[in-house]
């Protein structure tokens, strides 16, 4: 087992190894990104990269830089070298440029894909994988990052909003308690058993949790996307409870080479009346093994 995470950090994480590693500094870490984050659960490092430049439509609903245009990136120290992983929001015009920097800097490309369909302009989402210094990491995403129009500063805080969701009502029947982020309804749900890359599990912040985010349209009405976090058992179960309830599934993939077990996400998209929806997203979670259940 230690040599097959071996060869898997080298040649699927391409490792940014020091002869020796002291304790990220998180400070020196985002002043390499060019743009500062937080620690969250599981002392994990995350730095939000929301495409605010792009507007993006889909089905007629303005999609808002929190509901599904929110790249990030996430640092864990792991005591002899940092791993980080994260998920960028990029356009066509932007992805082989982004590869190029990260494949020469030593960091690893998982997973290219759309989470959405119909929007325009269309996005990709480019999932990458890296191990070594933290501070080089980070200097090396901030130039892969150069080669896009991702904004780096930090977008001007918003006077709170009213949501405009009955947020108490959906809490109840998705069995989660949620977070209202730039007029966002966000919910994280970890699995019972969270996935394993390199042998260490993979935390929440990390993109390991189930993701369910409203964006309320007004009169009750709000439009779902997110992903579910599934092993290969869920999958079908999860897309016919989903179908079901009038949740189309827009895609299907891994995010990780390296996980164990092997895991899909699930990507999905509705606007329809919130407590319709809750129930539905309630009906697919059923199928999926979720942390206190």
């Amino acid at each position: 087992m230690q040599f097959r995470a071996m060869i898997l950090g080298l040649a699927g994480a391409a490792a940014l190894a020091l002869p020796a590693h002291a304790a990220s500094d998180w400070d020196a870490v985002g002043k390499a990104l060019g743009k500062t984050g937080a620690v969250q659960a599981g002392g994990v490092y995350r730095v939000g990269f929301p495409r605010t430049d792009l507007k993006v439509t889909l089905d007629g609903v303005p999609i808002k830089p929190g509901f599904a245009l929110g790249g990030w990136v996430a640092f864990k120290d792991m005591g002899d070298h940092t791993m980080v992983m994260g998920d960028l929001v990029l356009t066509q015009s932007e992805i082989n440029p982004v590869i190029s920097v990260l494949e020469d800097n030593g960091l690893a490309i998982t997973a290219l894909h759309n989470h959405l369909l119909r929007a325009a302009p269309a996005t990709m989402y480019m999932h990458i994988d890296g191990r070594g210094d933290a501070v080089k990491l980070a200097t090396a995403i901030h130039a892969a990052l150069a080669q896009t129009k991702v904004p780096m500063a930090a977008a001007p805080a918003a006077a709170p909003a009213p949501l405009g969701l009955d947020q108490a009502m959906i809490d109840q029947t998705i069995g989660a308690k949620g977070t209202v982020n730039g007029g966002i309804l966000q919910y994280g749900i970890p699995r019972a058993d969270p996935p394993k890359a390199g042998g260490m599990a993979i935390p929440g912040p990390m993109g390991a949790a189930n993701s369910i985010n409203f964006e309320p349209l007004g009169s009750g009405k709000a439009a779902i996307t997110g992903d579910f976090v599934l092993t290969a058992d869920e999958v079908n179960p999860v897309i016919k409870a989903l179908r079901a309830n009038g949740i189309e599934v827009t895609a299907l993939h891994n995010h990780m080479l390296d996980d164990e077990p092997r895991i899909f996400f699930m990507h999905f998209w509705a606007h329809d009346d919130a407590t319709k929806l809750a129930k539905g997203l309630r009906a697919a979670l059923d199928h999926v093994k979720i942390a206190g259940r």
